[in-house]
């Protein structure tokens, strides 16, 4: 059989959408719209505490051309989890970019915690992500990105990517933080220490800053250089390593800290 010429190859991509919203109803959220389409999917497990949304990408990985869309909407009074299924995998881009459009929303009262697992990025990766939660009047959220670059224990090496990454937080409609990340094929030097993980953890809401202490106590795992900071309502930690594991265990102790209960139940720790 003849193939055509790679130049010639119309190559797949992958699309997907989900969209969830999540009202209050007898005291109690629950799940009142959901769409999703393509490679994009949510679920809601059952028999937890403080409702959880899972959202997971069916292609297995992004690569150039790929779009995905996901968003979560918490009306009035509302309180609810937002993770990952898993890492995010990030593969050689052929050439083009993909690109993730994150947008969630917390009504008056409510609260969010956005807690993503990990993205790894591979060698040629190429991807451009936005995620923006807007807040309504004393809404508040707790938001990580942890970035990995390849894994250390497979001896893969990062040489060139494209990487642009921008978080931020609004409270009607002000920016109250905005957290930019950019880099290219000097990623390994573009990171402090020579680092190839990396995470920010934000806590947006009243009195944020008076978990800083909780934090800092929480910051002690070998491997991980860390420090935080609070200011007016805004918390912020980031932490650092040469390794994907000892990062995600420090993770996964300063949130059980700050949050004071359990990991979504799809982090395996």
């Amino acid at each position: 059989m003849n193939f055509p010429p790679s130049s010639l190859r119309r190559l797949e991509r992958s699309r997907g959408e989900a969209h969830v919203r999540m009202k209050l109803q007898s005291g109690t959220t629950r799940l009142a719209d959901l769409c999703q389409q393509g490679s994009a999917k949510a679920i809601l497990p059952r028999g937890v505490g403080t409702p959880e949304v899972v959202f997971l990408n069916t292609s297995g990985g992004l690569t150039g051309g790929d779009r995905l869309d996901l968003s979560l909407a918490l009306d009035d009074g509302c309180q609810a989890v937002a993770t990952t299924q898993t890492a995010e995998r990030a593969y050689d881009s052929g050439g083009s970019e993909a690109v993730v459009t994150i947008r969630h929303s917390v009504g008056q009262g409510g609260w969010l915690d956005w807690l993503p697992q990990e993205t790894i990025l591979y060698d040629g990766s190429s991807v451009t992500r936005s995620t923006e939660i807007a807040l309504t009047g004393r809404a508040g959220c707790l938001l990580l990105e942890m970035v990995v670059l390849g894994r250390a224990a497979m001896g893969e090496t990062v040489g060139r990517l494209a990487f642009t990454d921008r978080r931020s937080v609004l409270r009607d409609g002000v920016p109250v933080l905005t957290d930019p990340l950019s880099f290219g094929d000097e990623a390994s030097a573009a990171v402090p220490g020579g680092a190839r993980a990396f995470a920010t953890l934000a806590m947006v809401g009243p009195g944020a800053e008076e978990t800083l202490a909780v934090a800092r106590g929480a910051l002690d795992i070998l491997g991980v250089e860390a420090t935080a900071s609070a200011f007016d309502g805004t918390l912020v930690v980031r932490m650092l390593s040469h390794d994907g594991w000892p990062l995600r265990r420090q993770v996964a102790k300063v949130l059980n800290a700050m949050r004071g209960r359990s990991l979504p139940r799809v982090w395996q720790i």
